[in-house]
């Protein structure tokens, strides 16, 4: 199993990459983002998905949550 660094992590990420890192689908990132558990950020007029990092480490209880 590869080890991941976080360090290495964009400041924003796509749903795939989220899915990735939470070893989730990436239907299930979606489906939060519609829940309000992990919110994307609408970044053009097409209206891709990002994430942003603190939100990724908050879910996996490494930094606390910011707004």
């Amino acid at each position: 199993m590869a080890t991941l660094n976080l360090d290495s992590l964009p400041d924003l990420l796509t749903v795939k990459e989220v899915a990735s890192v939470l070893r989730v689908s990436t239907l299930t990132i979606k489906r939060w983002g519609k829940r309000g558990k992990l919110v994307p950020i609408r970044i053009n007029s097409r209206g891709d998905r990002r994430y942003k990092k603190e939100a990724i480490l908050w879910l996996l209880g490494m930094t606390p949550k910011v707004a």
